[in-house]
């Protein structure tokens, strides 16, 4: 049985963006699209149901953290994640590779795999390629990643390039361990910052891009202007037949210049993060909540949106909340901030089948720098 299948249904003439559909065993997605992060099977401050509403067609999980807590065998014996954390629509989980280089200050990257202490306990652990495999199939997610290792801004080539091809290496091993055809295993480019080791990674991932293929490394400190000719590197070797993720990248622009540049699936936390810092996401720019200027505005963030925030509630309002520690105040951020992200994914999409996305690109600029 053929679980999963990806149609382009129109590339736009001036950029070549791509407008598509995902088919998965949860259900379609339509790209491009963006993926709110739920990291320990929830996305911060937001019902479910109301994910659902906002337009979420697809959630991120993370198998660093649903490994430690509450463990990938309680989730399994739950029925999968779908179940346990009762979200009917597809999964994508992360290898947790990110995580264990990002949070755990003592790890040993090995040939066999990354020793690592845990950031709760500090007990100890290994990842290695098969584990983090075995780890998903028991998480039961519709999209799953490979081990990597995601170098950091800054890494000589010398590290990079070891780097890359331990992530190639882990690659085969992820492949040869996957036993699940209700999953698909996305192979993640690394490389960091050198146009040799992108190109190298890139032909080394793409004969394993089955399903999709993902870009890391990126969003991670760099220029945007480097990101994106990075992205203009491997685009051209990119495979054509299948969902292109760029990982950990959220922003509005980032999102419309990684659209533009032929990515059709992205996540990022900086939605809530920021919500939980009183910020708003609006169609004319940020908007930090908590400042005096809205002590008696009493007008909603974004008269643009319709989400549940912005129909009933006013900046006024929202900045008390947000200046008393109210956590109702970053629920309703964070759905806005999804909402408006939503939004303008389902625009961009539309403005690539009118073949008018330059247009819609600087008018959003435009705008949203007030």
């Amino acid at each position: 049985m053929n679980y999963f299948s990806f149609e382009i249904q129109h590339i736009e003439k001036h950029t070549g963006a791509r407008a598509g559909v995902f088919h998965t065993p949860h259900g379609d997605i339509l790209t491009p699209v963006y993926m709110p992060v739920g990291t320990q099977a929830t996305v911060k401050g937001v019902y479910p149901r109301d994910l659902k509403e906002a337009g979420s067609q697809i959630i991120l999980s993370n198998t660093y953290h649903l490994y430690l807590r509450p463990g990938d065998e309680t989730v399994k014996a739950a029925g999968g994640l779908h179940k346990f954390m009762n979200w009917d629509k597809p999964i994508l989980t992360d290898s947790g590779g990110f995580q264990v280089f990002s949070l755990t200050k003592l790890n040993k990257i090995k040939e066999e795999g990354v020793y690592f202490n845990s950031h709760i306990d500090g007990s100890k652990h290994l990842f290695s390629p098969e584990k983090v495999i075995k780890i998903q199939e028991n998480l039961g997610a519709d999209i799953i990643m490979q081990l990597d290792q995601c170098s950091e801004y800054g890494y000589t080539h010398g590290q990079a390039e070891r780097a890359a091809e331990l992530t190639e290496k882990w690659l085969l091993r992820c492949v040869e361990t996957k036993s699940r055809d209700d999953q698909a295993l996305f192979p993640i480019v690394q490389g960091n910052m050198f146009d040799d080791l992108r190109l190298k990674s890139l032909k080394s991932a793409v004969p394993h891009a089955k399903h999709g293929i993902a870009i890391g490394g990126l969003s991670v400190g760099e220029p945007k202007t480097r990101m994106y000719e990075i992205l203009d590197l491997i685009r051209p070797g990119l495979p054509e037949g299948v969902p292109r993720y760029l990982m950990g990248v959220g922003s509005p622009d980032c999102l419309i210049e990684g659209v533009m540049r032929g990515i059709d699936m992205f996540d990022c936390v900086l939605a809530t993060r920021i919500a939980r810092n009183g910020t708003a996401m609006t169609s004319s720019g940020k908007i930090v909540a908590r400042n005096a200027v809205y002590a008696e505005d009493f007008t909603p963030l974004d008269a643009n949106c319709g989400c549940y925030c912005c129909k009933n509630y006013t900046k006024a309002y929202l900045r008390h909340l947000i200046n008393v520690d109210e956590m109702l105040g970053a629920m309703l951020l964070s759905l806005h901030n999804i909402t408006f992200l939503h939004k303008l994914m389902r625009e961009m999409r539309e403005a690539i089948f009118a073949d008018c996305l330059p247009d819609f690109a600087k008018k959003f600029y435009a705008d949203y720098a007030g």
